[in-house]
């Protein structure tokens, strides 16, 4: 197991009916930002539960925070923090609402120009006064909820942006909250899941037993209930399983002592900026390609992961990595999601412009190795199509 360090300080708040909690965990005298997104929380009542929840407190809000979170929608948040002496921000949403409130808290606190952040330009110690962050989880799929990063999309890329100044101090998770999501953005939370836990796993061995089986357990949690979770919007015990299933998957956890592998995530970010294609759907594109082209790289952990986490133990070593690879497409498009690029009206011809994007972010030696460069990547997408 490699050396590593492991802190995260977020209070989850996990359960049904907890809500009516969130006057304890804001400060009394806070003066408060709301970030939310496209309208939904207004139109299913969950912003009104949370403003009654605070009442008493200097409130203000901040709607339209788009999936993919903007840096020119961003902007606007952090003029709003000023203008009004903000001193604590909550997230009510998913993924992208939260991420932006991490950019909103940082961006607050800088001096200089906001893009340094997304060009990881600044270090902790040239941060101000960073603003502390809560949030209500209404779309489990990033984990965000209990990490300290995001990606905001500015022009037509995605940039990883973060600080350990960033974790939220407490996400109230509500299984209840997420029955009103189409089955398309259930499937997205079910995707993004299995895959960052698979980008912690699918690499190569360092006898990390315990963070191996738990990622296993994430995985097998996932295919088990997936789709039902899909068909079934209102059972409460296969929404909590999943919601508490994309927390852990990327609080740090699974992480700790072993090689990490973001490439199908980085390419991913890439086809969402230039093409629009959900984040999830373009995991769901590169991932099974990802593990063909790199099976020899990958195959000890994909015996494994054939084993463990498909039950596949009979045939060659070719064979059962071979069928472990089509399940997991299969499992992706179990849930609707198509898995070529083709599919999304993408042209073989636009695929340089993602070798350009990861260029430009200096993304050209990708994987777990450091040995994957633009050559293979654009051999990937065009397997991938």
């Amino acid at each position: 197991m490699m050396n590593f360090d492991f802190q995260n300080p977020t209070h989850i708040v996990f359960g049904h009916d907890r809500l009516d909690e969130l006057d304890g965990l804001v400060p009394k005298d806070a003066r408060l930002l709301i970030l939310y997104g496209g309208g939904s929380v207004k139109r299913f009542g969950t912003l009104d539960k949370v403003i009654r929840a605070l009442e008493g407190r200097d409130l203000f809000e901040f709607g339209g925070v788009e999936p993919n979170p903007r840096f020119s929608t961003l902007i606007k948040a952090v003029a709003a923090v000023k203008e009004n002496n903000i001193d604590f921000l909550l997230a009510v949403g998913g993924g992208s609402v939260m991420d932006g409130t991490k950019f909103v808290a940082l961006a607050a606190a800088y001096e200089g120009a906001p893009e340094d952040l997304l060009y990881r330009r600044v270090k902790a110690g040239e941060y101000g006064n960073v603003l502390p962050i809560g949030n209500v989880v209404t779309l489990p799929a990033t984990g965000s909820e209990m990490n300290s990063g995001g990606v905001i999309t500015h022009g037509k890329g995605k940039y990883v942006v973060g600080s350990p100044l960033v974790f939220p101090r407490f996400s109230i998770l509500d299984p209840a909250l997420t029955y009103t999501l189409p089955p398309a953005q259930v499937a997205n939370g079910v995707i993004d899941t299995f895959v960052h836990v698979c980008e912690q796993y699918l690499t190569y061995p360092v006898d990390a037993r315990l963070q191996d089986r738990m990622a296993e357990a994430i995985l097998r949690t996932m295919i088990e209930i997936g789709r039902k979770t899909m068909d079934e919007p209102a059972d409460y015990d296969l929404r909590a399983n999943l919601m508490w299933s994309a927390t852990m998957a990327l609080n740090g956890l699974l992480r700790c002592g072993v090689p990490q592998d973001w490439s199908t995530h980085m390419i991913g970010h890439e086809l969402t900026a230039l093409f629009g294609i959900d984040h999830a759907r373009t995991l769901a594109v590169i991932l099974p390609v990802m593990l063909e082209t790199r099976k020899e790289q990958k195959r000890e952990k994909l015996l494994q992961y054939a084993s463990r986490v498909w039950d596949i133990d009979e045939g060659d070593e070719e064979s059962r990595i071979n069928e472990a690879i089509k399940k997991t497409r299969d499992f992706f498009e179990s849930l609707d999601v198509k898995t070529r690029l083709g599919e999304y009206g993408v042209k073989r011809a636009e695929l340089t412009d993602v070798i350009a994007g990861l260029k430009d972010k200096k993304m050209t030696k990708l994987s777990e190795r450091g040995d994957l460069g633009p050559d293979q990547v654009l051999a990937i997408l065009n397997a991938a199509y």
